[in-house]
């Protein structure tokens, strides 16, 4: 939680002067019930039994409503006040946190995703700082203003009459009881009930994005099983633990309640033996309520700052994270080395969690600048998990990859490999907006012909001209474009970054083969551009100067097409059943 405070800082002075006017409202409402004691023991002077008061001083009782009202206006231009300040320190924070929040985000690398999951981020970004956010809003106005309305009135009442503190701090302590026991039981269980919100936000999601998948396999009503059960252990967990925290009020009212009856009890006996005014009684009982209506908002204000701290809690665990992935400190000449591989893997091993099997195991390959690279393999090979290890996405726990001579781990090679490697990855994925803004991510200051020139080589020219141009509107997720034009499109998007390592992580799985074979002589007129190829056709590789077979995170074979179909029986295997089926194709 330390982590949070630092987002004050820019609103400190809206933090002080927030909660400073809400106890100079607090101060004029402790006087009332005094100057209402006044009232009745001054200005309507003496009760006479069957006639009433009399001798009732009018000019006084005017004189003291009027003060009652400067006391109301300035009570209430000061909470006015009070909260604009209350409100400004908690939005801003809020916004900083989520901005904090999302760049935390950015950082992270992907194996942080894996273990967070996107829809616990979700949650944290969303409703856990809005809830963060109520909690701060409320407390600025009500943290100190309560205890200082409590204590003052017993301090008051000390004034008024030294014998009825007791009877004060007896409910006033039987209170604090309550709330913070209420206050300490609730903050686990808000805890996992918004872990529990995570597991709704997360089947939510899925079913969204998989809107198609779920309906063409039939599954809605499963997968509406599942979000109840969800849904219902959600419900559960909040509804148990809003019924501890919904204690609060009854029993506060209960306890104040019984301080009331008990201070009129006492304070009866003692107007009637000339020990107590009735204007002291009428004072004290306002006090006692004043406490009431406190100890409520105060019970409300507990229940609210508890869930904004298991919220601030989870907020501070992401910002408190430290990004898995290893960056090496500059040591020793630093120099590439000439004529080094522009890619090259040294005995490489790599697992996705400790103490699991490896992903990759003991690869070694390399690969000279303007050569294309092929890699091929059967689902869960390893092929994807290769190619995220040339931009350094994730950390190799064996041997070495290196990148134009130097290790992909090296400070100063960070800025490099994401400035000058571009990646396809297996999902094509277009953001809303225009083709144009689309493509710019490539290249921010690529001019018009350039991307015309990418959007060729990607064998995308003609859709987006049939479109409309490079200004045609892109719906979010690219929905408005088929599976194989997404693709095309998000090829040219990384061609248009110009980059010196172009890796496509089977992005033409949707292609037709005529199409795909257009796209790979293409990309042989990228001048200098080293390019990776991963596919599970052999005729997307065989082009390549060289081929790495996967299996089972081992590279099993690597060399040429030729090469390969002599001395790897997996890549042989794979061309046959492929080649056969062509045939069978044509056949048919």
């Amino acid at each position: 939680m330390k982590k949070l405070l630092g987002f004050f800082k820019p609103y400190i002075w809206h933090s002080i002067l927030g909660p400073l006017f809400k106890l100079l409202e607090a101060t004029f409402e402790l006087l009332v019930p005094i100057v209402v004691g006044l009232i009745v023991d001054r200005g309507l002077g003496e009760f006479t039994e069957g006639v009433g008061y009399v001798n009732a001083d009018v000019p006084y009782i005017v004189k003291m409503s009027l003060l009652l009202a400067v006391f109301g206006l300035l009570g209430c231009v000061f909470a006015v006040i009070a909260q604009y300040f209350a409100a400004r320190a908690a939005t801003g924070v809020s916004a900083k946190i989520r901005s904090e929040l999302f760049r935390k985000l950015q950082s992270l690398s992907y194996k942080d995703f894996d273990t967070l999951g996107s829809s616990t981020m979700l949650t944290r970004i969303t409703g856990d700082v809005d809830r963060f956010q109520a909690g701060v809003n409320l407390a600025l106005r009500l943290f100190l203003r309560s205890p200082f309305i409590v204590f003052g009135a017993v301090i008051t009442a000390w004034i008024v009459d030294p014998g009825s503190v007791f009877t004060f701090l007896l409910t006033v302590g039987a209170l604090a009881v309550v709330v913070f026991s209420v206050m300490l039981g609730c903050m686990p269980l808000y805890k996992k009930s918004q872990k529990d919100l995570d597991a709704v936000t997360l089947s939510t999601r899925e079913n969204l994005t998989g809107v198609r998948v779920v309906r063409a396999f039939c599954r809605e009503d499963e997968e509406g099983e599942i979000f109840d059960k969800r849904n219902e252990k959600l419900a559960k967990s909040r509804t148990f633990v809003g019924a501890i925290a919904a204690i609060t009020n009854p029993l506060t009212y209960a306890l104040v309640n019984g301080g009331i009856l008990l201070l009129l009890y006492v304070g009866a006996i003692r107007v009637e033996s000339g020990l107590l005014t009735q204007g002291s009684v009428i004072a004290l009982y306002n006090l006692m309520s004043q406490i009431l209506i406190e100890l409520v908002k105060f019970a409300n204000l507990i229940v609210t700052v508890t869930k904004g701290a298991a919220c601030g809690s989870r907020i501070a665990s992401v910002l408190e994270m430290q990004p898995s992935l290893q960056v090496k400190e500059e040591s020793g000449a630093q120099e590439r080395a000439t004529g080094a591989p522009m890619i090259e893997f040294d005995k490489v091993s790599m697992r996705y969690t400790d103490g699991g099997d490896p992903a990759l195991e003991d690869v070694s390959f390399s690969l000279m600048r303007a050569q294309t690279l092929g890699i091929i393999g059967g689902t869960g090979s390893g092929k994807t998990t290769l190619v995220n290890l040339i931009p350094h996405f994730y950390d190799v726990c064996g041997g070495q990859v290196r990148v134009d001579g130097k290790d992909v781990a090296m400070q100063d090679m960070q800025d490099y490999l994401r400035e000058r490697v571009a990646i396809v990855p297996q999902k094509a994925l277009l953001f809303k907006g225009t083709i144009r803004e689309n493509l710019l991510w490539g290249r921010a200051d690529a001019t018009d012909e350039e991307l015309w020139h990418a959007l060729e080589i990607a064998q995308a020219r003609e859709v987006v001209a049939d479109k409309g141009g490079l200004d045609a509107m892109v719906e979010q997720g690219g929905r408005n474009f088929s599976g194989g034009q997404k693709q095309r499109l998000t090829i040219a998007r990384a061609i248009a970054k110009n980059p010196d390592i172009l890796i496509l992580d089977d992005s033409s799985s949707a292609l037709d083969y005529a199409t795909d074979a257009a796209l790979k002589k293409a990309l042989k007129s990228l001048d200098g551009v080293t390019v990776v190829i991963v596919s599970q056709r052999t005729s997307s590789v065989q082009g390549a100067d060289k081929i790495v077979v996967m299996d089972d995170g081992k590279a099993v074979g690597i060399g040429t097409h030729d090469e390969l179909l002599s001395s790897c029986e997996e890549y042989r295997t794979i061309y046959r059943s492929q080649r056969s089926n062509t045939l069978a194709e044509v056949a048919e």
